[in-house]
């Protein structure tokens, strides 16, 4: 299934040990509802490991980067609540990138997800993203129990700007600037193996990508969307 929309905040982070259950608790029933509450944002998925550096990946859906940088997300990550305020001091290793969704498509939403982190150089970039959508993507689309492929890329400008909620963290963030996000609906097994052989370092680096490269596979936790209390 393609993504809801033209823009997307992603997000891989630990938690610390003694923060969890407050973690997942602000999570669901006060963080993704108060980010779907804001116009423009469709979805809210989380994500936990089953094999990757971060343990959490969360993906938010929303129209466009334009939503991303608006004034109505600025207001609201630079007037984090008392719960935020409590919760994200046990957030560690944060990456997070503002992206524009520069290709997105499959038949279904699955249950798995590999995210892959990479970079590509400015003067190459055209032409990696060519060869993804004409080779790549709809080969790994073809495959077996393959729900859906999406490229993003960050606005490194945006993405890069501190926020209140940031700095509650105590820790700058990490900024991917080019993620692609495998989805699957089969076997944990089977789809460890595919994300390992279709988005390894070699495959990347012959179509133009360039390391560091981070490749995480995490299994579906939790999807809301915008409720009746929340409706932007």
């Amino acid at each position: 299934m393609s993504l809801a929309g033209e823009g997307a905040v992603a997000i891989w982070h630990d938690i610390a040990p003694e923060g969890r259950g407050e973690f997942y608790a602000w999570h669901g029933q006060e963080h993704m509802p108060e980010r779907l509450g804001i116009p423009g944002f469709l979805r809210g998925r989380r994500y936990a490991a089953i094999e990757a550096n971060l343990e959490f990946f969360n993906l938010y859906e929303a129209l466009s980067v334009e939503v991303l940088k608006g004034q109505d997300y600025t207001a609201r990550v630079n007037a984090p609540t008392p719960w935020t305020l409590a919760t994200v001091k046990h957030f560690r290793s944060v990456a997070r990138s503002l992206c524009r969704v520069s290709h997105s498509a499959g038949p279904a939403q699955g249950g798995l997800i590999a995210t892959l982190r990479y970079d590509v150089p400015d003067e190459g970039a055209a032409e990696h993203k060519a060869r993804l959508l004409r080779q790549t993507i709809p080969d790994l689309l073809a495959k077996p129990g393959v729900a859906g492929v999406h490229l993003l890329t960050a606005d490194a400008e945006a993405s890069g700007v501190a926020t209140a909620e940031q700095k509650a963290r105590g820790v700058a963030n990490a900024v991917p600037r080019w993620v692609l996000l495998l989805e699957g609906w089969g076997d944990e097994a089977d789809f460890v193996k595919l994300a390992r052989d279709e988005l390894s370092v070699a495959k990347l680096e012959a179509l133009g990508g360039e390391g560091p490269f981070d490749l995480g596979i995490y299994r579906h936790q939790i999807t809301r969307t915008k409720t009746a209390w929340s409706a932007g």
